[in-house]
C-alpha cells in the first residue's frame, strides 16, 4: 500500500535494495533524508552521484580509488617486497586500521565460487602473477577470508605462485566462515604476525 506517497515509497523501496536494510530501516532512512536541510540532501545525492562516476580501480593493486596508482601503491615508504592479496577493498581497509602491515596489497575483487559461476579468469590473479613475474617481491601473504570459498582462492594462488617467490597464509585467528571486514583489529594483528608458510 502506498502510504506516503510516490516520492517516499520510492525512496524507500530503493534504499531497501542496499545490503543489511531491511523496510523499516529503509523508512527510517527516507525519513531522516527527507528532514535534511536541502543542502545536505544534495550533498548525500552528490556524494553518491560522485563515489559511483568517479572512483576507479588502482592500475596496481586493483583497489578502489580516486587516482591511479593509490596512494598505498605510490607511498615511497612502503614495504615493496611484499604483497598480501585480499578479497576486496574492505579488507585491505580493515588490514590499514590495524596500523601492523607496511607492505602492498592486491585486491582480487572476489573470491573463486563454483556454485556462483567464479572462476579464477573473473579475478585479478592474472594481475598478481604478472606483479610477481616482474621481480622485487620476496613474499605473497594470502590473507583471503577463512571461509570455504576463501580457501580454495588461497590454495589456487599459493600453487600457482609457490616456485615464484615465498606463499604465506594469515594465521588462523581470524574465525573461520567470518569476514575479514568485521574482524577486530587486535585480531587481524595477530592473524598477520602468526602467517605461515603455504608450501614447504
Amino acid at each position: 500500500m502506498n502510504i506516503y506517497g510516490n516520492h517516499i515509497t520510492k525512496l524507500i523501496e530503493e534504499l531497501s535494495r542496499l545490503p543489511g536494510i531491511g523496510a523499516k530501516s529503509a523508512a527510517r532512512l527516507a525519513f531522516h533524508i527527507v528532514d535534511m536541510p536541502p543542502e545536505r540532501a544534495a550533498g548525500l545525492a552528490n556524494a553518491i552521484l560522485d563515489a559511483k562516476n568517479k572512483v576507479i580501480y588502482c592500475q596496481t593493486c586493483s583497489t578502489i580509488t580516486d587516482i591511479s596508482p593509490c596512494k598505498i601503491c605510490d607511498n615511497i615508504k612502503r614495504d615493496t617486497t611484499t604483497i598480501m592479496v585480499v578479497e576486496d577493498p574492505r579488507d585491505l581497509g580493515a588490514y590499514e586500521r590495524t596500523g601492523e602491515y607496511r607492505g602492498l596489497y592486491h585486491v582480487l575483487q572476489g573470491a573463486i565460487s563454483p556454485m556462483a559461476g567464479i572462476t579464477p579468469d573473473h579475478l585479478r590473479i592474472k594481475e598478481l602473477v604478472q606483479r610477481v613475474a616482474k621481480g622485487n617481491i620476496k613474499e605473497i601473504i594470502l590473507a583471503t577470508n577463512p571461509n570455504v570459498e576463501g580457501e580454495a582462492t588461497a590454495m589456487y594462488i599459493g600453487k600457482l605462485l609457490k616456485d615464484m617467490v615465498t606463499v604465506t597464509r594469515i594465521a588462523h585467528g581470524v574465525p573461520i566462515g567470518g569476514d575479514l571486514e568485521y574482524v577486530d583489529q587486535i585480531t587481524l594483528a595477530r592473524a598477520l604476525e602468526g602467517r605461515r608458510e603455504v608450501f614447504v
